[in-house]
């Protein structure tokens, strides 16, 4: 006798009537509700990119300013690489001879020797007029002494010797830029009330033992105060020193915060391409302020030292070197970010981008053919390649963006040439994936089409 089965019981969750079906009122306020909620998080997503873009924008510059005083503060040979050249510097050199001249003549009594030989003319019977006429010797005496003992200084400026003890002074006192910045006073580059003086040291040491040797034993009384040179003069040094101390502090994160937070606004952001494309315009907007900044910074540094004590073309100099890392990356960093908004831009919907990607398609697809027909064919590979396009090319770029992170501090040499590079490998890939399938490689679809 066949067993009967027990009734199934009823499922609690489902009615005994079936799944409930919604009239079209209620249907169309399930839409309405979902596109709302759908509109709200698009909103929210947009509110957070654009605080991240905002917060990314402000720190940009601060962070190039804080790498380049963490990089100039730990790395002594960037430091002496930084410095050497002022060495060099025409305008520095004459600088540095006219004071040590002025110093040296200064202390020779060159009153006391015209009036030893009027004296001594006198003693001698020479005629009234002959004495009288002996005192007007000052002036052109001062001035053969002062051409003597400005060649004498200025063969030692430059010398090689003089490069390789500025050099040397420089190797040892190598956070003379903190002792500027932060108001250190323990290094040779100081900074005392509202002014900013260069200790020369054992480079005038070295001048005046030369100028010992030459025959000029006063020489060797110049004043100890002398050994400095007025480098930075403004009632504004003090806020700028805190300012930077500040930045001193934060050089060593504040550029990988700024990076987060750039990839966190292109991420946030529901259209990542279009996100990507303002962040680029809106970094490279920021390097173009730090420019003109920069620019303005030494307009008032030029009218911030005196002339008496350092000449304009020495200070602009000094001030040129001074900076001139700071300047190259950010000029550095101004190509990146327009690269990169091509980049985007060129991924985008826009006739003209669509119309770049179709020309570059056709020119790999012409050659793929051709090595297909000259009998290169690249199989599995190829198909591979041709199938996944958008992966390989975004690796490609990836790569490209690894190199330049991990390049250390790279030119906009460095950074044409990674771009060329990535143009190249990318053109090769497309080339080996319409090998492979010359008459159906390379698809419309191929290419990303970002949002």
């Amino acid at each position: 006798m066949a067993s009967k089965l027990p009734p199934e019981p009823p499922d609690p969750g489902r009615g005994a009537e079936g799944p409930v079906e919604l009239s079209a009122e209620e249907h169309q306020r399930y839409l309405r509700l979902s596109r709302a909620a759908a509109v709200r998080h698009r909103r929210v997503r947009y509110a957070g990119a654009s605080l991240l873009l905002l917060l990314t924008l402000l720190l940009a510059p601060l962070a190039v300013v804080a790498a380049w005083m963490d990089d100039t503060i730990t790395d002594t040979d960037r430091y002496v690489q930084t410095v050497a050249p002022l060495a060099s510097e025409p305008a520095v050199q004459k600088a540095v001879t006219d004071r040590l001249t002025d110093r040296v003549v200064d202390e020779m009594d060159l009153d006391a020797v015209t009036a030893a030989l009027s004296k001594a003319l006198a003693d001698a019977g020479a005629p009234p007029a002959v004495v009288d006429h002996s005192a007007a010797l000052t002036g052109p005496l001062r001035a053969a002494v002062t051409n003597v003992v400005h060649g004498i200084v200025f063969r030692v400026i430059s010398s090689d010797a003089f490069q390789q003890v500025w050099e040397t002074a420089n190797r040892r006192a190598q956070k003379a830029v903190v002792g500027m910045l932060t108001g250190d006073r323990s290094t040779a580059l100081r900074a005392q009330g509202d002014t900013v003086t260069l200790d020369l040291g054992t480079v005038i040491d070295q001048v005046k033992q030369r100028l010992v040797d030459q025959g000029f034993a006063k020489a060797s009384a110049i004043p100890a105060p002398d050994r400095q040179i007025t480098l930075f003069k403004t009632d504004k040094l003090s806020k700028a020193q805190d300012a930077l101390r500040l930045l001193d502090v934060m050089g060593s994160w504040l550029p990988v915060l700024t990076l987060v937070l750039a990839a966190l606004a292109v991420w946030v952001a529901p259209a990542h391409r279009v996100m990507l494309l303002v962040t680029a315009i809106g970094i490279g907007v920021m390097m173009i302020v730090l420019l003109v900044a920069l620019a303005v910074a030494r307009r008032i540094y030029l009218n911030s030292v005196p002339p008496s004590a350092l000449p304009p073309d020495a200070a602009a100099v000094i001030y040129d070197t001074f900076v001139r890392f700071l300047r190259n990356s950010t000029r550095t960093l101004l190509v990146v970010a327009v690269i990169t908004a091509l980049t985007a831009v060129l991924y985008g919907p826009s006739r003209a981008a669509r119309g770049v990607r179709t020309l570059a398609r056709r020119g790999t697809g012409a050659a793929g053919r051709a090595l297909h027909d000259a009998g290169v064919h690249t199989g599995a590979t190829g198909r591979w390649l041709d199938g996944h396009r958008r992966w390989t090319t975004g690796v490609v770029i990836g790569c490209g963006a690894l190199v330049l992170v991990l390049w250390n501090r790279p030119t906009v040499g460095a950074v044409l040439l990674v771009v060329v590079l990535v143009v190249v490998v990318v053109a090769v890939l497309g080339v080996l994936a319409a090998a492979a399938r010359p008459e159906t490689a390379a698809a419309p679809g191929d290419f990303t089409r970002p949002r």
